[in-house]
């Protein structure tokens, strides 16, 4: 029942480490705070069990047998079941559990879990079928007023990863987190909170993953271990304690379940993944086709250009100064001409001009779509446009109403669209957003028509913004996918909109922090993610934006941007050798444009990250299974899908050498195609058998240099290569290379389409499979029949194979002695075929 309780040391009958039970208990005891620790009654459910707790009611069930709910609702403060995160299907999902009691708890079982609810406290513990313990609570739920907390043990080799673009480590242990979306402009390292709030994290211990989803959009926050030695905690200022406990074991099992959950990211246009240039701002028009004209005349490839708020009159959204763009139209089709996409940013924002013929704000005063004071009036804020007003995106027919201001631009040809300032940011208010009891009217499928307070909605505003523009521009183009990019967005928001990191500094450190936050994002649904390429705040040394140019070529999204009054950041500046470098990399990045897409088409299909940490593809890689990224020789690498490990160093300003620590065994380096060198063996006795956990672990020492990042493929990689384009609207000419870097389980795989419609739903895609294997009459390398009716670009295929050499030297195709034989390439041999779609072997020997 609910009460005033303090709580006694038998109260912990789990195994928490003593000293931080009693310090917990003697702190809660002092707070006098209400707690959920006794029960009226248990009941069973088809779904798992509910228990009553005088006006409390919790009910744990199973959505899956790998996905349990938890969900405590008090009489006093009501909460309908609706999410704006988590998709309606799965918001429905059951099924039928096994019953478990005893004398001591009561619970149930899946076919993944155990769930288990003591009698006496009402504690949680979730094991898995072996035994071992998955989650298990430190403390009853306590309540204060409106706000709850739950306690979780932490056990000492537990680490958590997660919580979208927080900034600091990559694992979040000893540290603590507020969620609440703000516009952190010059954040640091010690910044919090940011731009984002995904309240989604994941507990890894020895190789098992666990994730954790607190469903809830009030300011919400999360402590691993800082205020309580041994315990995580979770909570929220207000609204339901709901939310999911999603069992692995394996990280990749948690991350495409999380997309069962929330969804996964739509599948995006292949042009934003190319190279794309943007600063605040690009006036006049005169200056944006001269940047435009540099990127080709100096032939560095690029994709997209982007306007900032000064292309807008007096930077009201959805307008254009023609004073500084006297032919906008003209400028879109002449950049679309030398293959240009062009996005333009829409700030949430709408300008206040009553009786100006101000569309949008005139619109939006008809249609009743902004949000109000308290007493019933609209509220106004003043932004970049001046005094404004805010659309209420909880209103379908709001975000309908906003899809439809893009019409104009999207007639002309804007390409994609940016979001920014959606937190929502207003300059003048004290807490630097709304006033916390603005009105938004919710009017949403699967939610009650009812009033919510800022308060509630603030967190998933910025979300329901992107989905407002990524649903309308559906709508006026229902055949070509859009592109959004978002500042502020919730869990759930990778459905609408890829996104960035915000306002960073070109430093040396931000840099360093751009990985771990990509990485962290990527752990938390947002596959489709880039840091402002340079640094946004500040004009970077040429050394600094070279490797910055350098590592974003392997991210998701390669944006170079930066803020007004700088200085020039594009590829060029710092000179020619500078330049060459950058150059270098670009190139480098469209090469690998049909892996990266493969990637992009994998991160839609099942949500799996395109920039992933360590640990995800290799648990096994530490003899205890820690997660090697948190070893300070591994901070400062990631991976690049499955097959490429990018090891910039931990530090890049510094000139020391550094040391790469590699996941596994075997790696070839990805500019030579040379295999890494195996380190001796350790023998301690010759005649006892070698004990691999006292192996030295692969390791290689890099002399950093300006010009080079160290790059390097998994043995067994297959890699498909593109010819060099200018652009991805330009047709590659030759032949659709496959790097082959020979080892065990060698396979790898290719996705193509149109790279802008949704042909590809209706079976215009090619999906393609490769493998190779050694055997005694050389070396087969296999090419499945295509799948899908897409007919790429490629006629012949050029199979190129690193780490295996020919005895004869002969090729057969087919079971055919082919007329060409593999001719000797740097550290390899290639050979170039005929690809007839059906499938192939090609045979060395």
């Amino acid at each position: 029942m609910r009460r005033l309780c303090v709580l006694s040391a038998t109260l912990f009958i789990f195994a928490a480490p003593l000293s931080s039970v009693l310090h917990a208990q003697e702190q809660i005891g002092k707070d006098k705070t209400l707690i959920l620790d006794h029960a009226t009654t248990f009941s069973a459910l088809d779904d798992g069990v509910a228990i009553e707790a005088g006006s409390i009611r919790e009910q744990i069930t199973a959505l899956r047998d790998d996905v349990i709910r938890i969900r405590i609702v008090r009489s006093n403060a009501p909460q309908e079941d609706a999410s704006w995160a988590v998709l309606p299907n799965a918001l429905r999902s059951r099924i039928k559990v096994t019953p478990e009691s005893s004398a001591t708890s009561f619970g149930f079982r899946t076919h993944a879990l155990v769930v288990q609810i003591a009698k006496s406290n009402l504690q949680l513990t979730v094991r898995d079928l072996t035994g071992k313990i998955v989650q298990q609570d430190a403390l009853p739920v306590r309540f204060e007023g409106n706000s709850f907390r739950t306690y979780k043990i932490m056990p000492l080799d537990e680490h958590y990863f997660g919580l979208g673009d927080k900034t600091g480590p990559l694992d979040r242990r000893d540290g603590a987190f507020s969620l609440w979306n703000t516009d952190a402009y010059r954040f640091q390292e010690s910044t919090d909170p940011i731009y984002k709030s995904i309240p989604f994290f994941m507990t890894y211990k020895a190789g098992v993953t666990t994730g954790v989803f607190l469903d809830n959009t009030w300011r919400t926050s999360f402590d691993f271990g800082k205020e309580l030695p041994d315990v995580y905690s979770f909570g929220a200022v207000d609204g339901p304690l709901n939310y999911y406990l999603i069992y692995g074991p394996s990280t990749k099992q948690v991350l495409q379940s999380y997309a069962w959950l929330t969804g996964t990211p739509p599948l995006p246009p292949l042009w934003m993944l190319g190279f794309q240039q943007s600063r605040y701002s690009y006036i006049p028009q005169s200056r944006v086709m001269e940047v435009a004209d540099r990127l080709r005349a100096d032939r560095i490839p690029a994709d997209a250009i982007y306007l900032d708020i000064d292309f807008q009159e007096k930077n009201r959204p959805f307008t254009v100064d023609r004073a500084l763009f006297p032919d906008f139209p003209g400028m879109i089709a002449e950049l679309k001409a030398k293959n240009f996409h062009v996005v333009a940013i829409t700030d949430l924002h709408i300008a206040k001009l009553p009786g100006q013929n101000y569309l949008p704000y005139d619109s939006g005063i008809a249609g009743d779509h902004f949000v109000k004071n308290p007493d019933g009036s609209i509220f106004s804020g003043r932004v970049w446009p001046g005094p404004s007003v805010f659309p209420d995106f909880t209103q379908q027919q709001t975000r309908a109403w906003w899809g439809t201001l893009y019409r104009e631009f999207h007639d002309v040809g804007v390409s994609g669209f940016w979001n920014d300032m959606n937190e929502p940011s207003v300059f003048d208010s004290p807490t630097k957003t709304m006033p916390l009891d603005v009105v938004h009217r919710i009017d949403e499928p699967g939610f009650s028509k009812r009033t919510a307070t800022h308060a509630e909605i603030h967190d998933m505003y910025g979300m329901e913004n992107s989905r407002a523009t990524f649903e309308g521009l559906k709508t006026l183009d229902p055949d070509t996918r859009p592109f959004v990019l978002t500042r502020a967005t919730y869990a759930g928001g990778q459905r609408y909109a890829a996104t960035w990191t915000g306002d960073n500094s070109s430093t040396w450190n931000h840099l360093r922090m751009s990985t771990i936050m990509l990485e962290n994002l990527g752990l938390s649904g947002f596959a489709f993610t880039g840091a402002d390429v340079g640094g946004f705040i500040g004009t970077p040394p040429p050394d600094l934006l070279t490797k910055w140019l350098e590592i974003a070529a392997f991210q998701p999204i390669d944006r170079d941007h930066t803020e007004k009054g700088t200085g020039d950041q594009e590829p060029w500046v710092g000179g020619p050798d500078h330049e060459s470098i950058r150059r270098r990399f670009i190139e480098e990045r469209y090469r690998l444009m049909p892996y990266l897409y493969t990637l992009a088409e994998e991160a839609s299909r099942i949500g799996l990250p395109v920039v992933r940490p360590l640990f995800l593809e290799y648990p096994d890689a530490a003899p205890d299974h820690h997660p090697i990224d948190i070893d300070s020789g591994a901070s400062g690498e990631f991976l690049l899908g499955r097959n490429l490990l990018i090891a910039a160093p931990p530090y890049p300003d510094q000139l020391d050498r550094y040391t790469v620590e590699f996941p596994s065994e075997s790696w070839y380096d990805y500019w030579t195609g040379e295999k890494i060198p195996q380190p001796p063996p350790v023998i301690s006795d010759p005649a006892q058998p070698a004990n691999a956990a006292a192996q030295v672990p692969l390791t290689i020492s890099v002399q950093p240099e300006l010009g080079t990042l160290p790059v390097f493929v998994h043995e067994g990689s297959i890699l498909p290569i593109a010819p060099l384009v200018q652009s991805t609207n330009e047709q590659p000419q030759g032949p659709l290379t496959l790097r082959v870097y020979a080892g065990d389980d060698c396979h790898g795989t290719l996705y193509q389409d149109d790279g802008r419609s949704y042909a590809y739903q209706n079976g215009s895609f090619l999906r393609v499979k490769f493998d190779c294997q050694i055997g005694a009459d050389g070396l087969h390398v296999r090419v499945s029949p295509r799948e899908g009716s897409y007919v790429p670009w490629w006629k012949n295929l050029r199979v190129e194979v690193y780490g295996w050499k020919p005895v004869k030297n002969t090729a057969l195709v087919n079971g055919k002695t082919s007329p060409e034989a593999a001719a000797p390439i740097a550290n390899g041999l290639a050979i170039t075929f005929p690809d007839d779609s059906r499938g192939v072997e090609l045979r060395l020997e």
